[in-house]
């Protein structure tokens, strides 16, 4: 099976895999006054403007679980990475397309390495959430539970959905250049498509099923269930849940199978 194949040999490669990493985190950050900073600024001021918008102005703190801010900073912390990792690994064999033509390291690692350094990214925020959680639980506004153990999986989760999309992705955005354009249009649409600014259970019958579709709904399920209480309709989506991993794994299948079927298209193309 070509997957397992490939999983072996980028597992034989993996300390450049590393070293592919470390130095996007370092270009990153090397010009960057504020460095580390904008991972969770930009996350964190977002989450205080719908916060204000909807609690103060519109009145509507029952869209989300309570504290709702804190349920914004889980939201849009993991959102962070997955929008910003489906734009770069989008553009990941466009942007090193020198390496990419003149090595001989297994094509997919360029996919792999924005994977990864952002989700490293999204590990180096996660400081900022366990910091609102301690001051939310001090206060009394929250209620840590068992179902904190679903938050490690998500990671893994939202991982293998972000590899699957970009060996998807990659590929035909190096064939068809345009596909930048409908991506970042997409991912607008999308984010109002994926429970992050709402939870998935004030979305009307039979609408939510749909949204199982989206791989971040039953993610932010998982990640948001110690959190908060699960009383009424506030109750865990399992079928979310269920739904996202299905989703994930699917995008994994669907994307190697489109990875290698474009890879030699794509190496005459760049």
């Amino acid at each position: 099976m070509r997957l397992i194949s490939r999983t072996q040999a980028i597992a034989a490669k993996r300390s450049v895999l590393w070293t592919l990493i470390v130095r996007d985190l370092r270009v990153r950050y090397s010009r960057s006054v504020l460095g580390y900073v904008w991972t969770v600024l930009d996350p964190l001021l977002m989450s205080l403007i719908y916060f204000l918008v909807f609690v103060y102005i519109f009145k509507r703190g029952d869209i989300g679980h309570r504290p709702y801010f804190l349920f914004l900073v889980v939201g849009l912390l993991s959102w962070q990475w997955f929008s910003g990792c489906l734009t770069d690994t989008s553009r990941a064999l466009i942007q090193e397309s020198k390496l990419v033509r003149s090595t001989n390291l297994p094509r997919e690692i360029w996919v792999l390495r924005v994977v990864f350094s952002k989700g490293i990214e999204y590990l180096l925020s996660l400081p900022v959430l366990v910091a609102f959680t301690i001051i939310y639980f001090a206060k009394g506004d929250t209620h840590l539970n068992g179902w904190l153990v679903l938050f490690p999986f998500a990671i893994v989760v939202q991982a293998v959905a972000l590899t699957g999309l970009g060996l998807l992705l990659a590929p035909v955005t190096a064939l068809v250049t345009d596909m930048q354009r409908v991506i970042r249009i997409f991912m607008r649409m999308l984010f109002y498509a994926t429970p992050v600014i709402y939870a998935s259970h004030v979305v009307p019958k039979p609408y939510d099923k749909v949204t199982w579709l989206n791989p971040m709904t039953g993610i932010l399920e998982m990640m948001r269930a110690g959190f908060f209480s699960h009383e009424g309709k506030q109750a865990i989506s399992w079928g979310a849940i269920v739904a996202s991993l299905v989703v994930s794994v699917l995008l994994l299948l669907i994307g190697n199978a489109v990875f290698g079927r474009l890879e030699r298209a794509v190496l005459k193309e760049i």
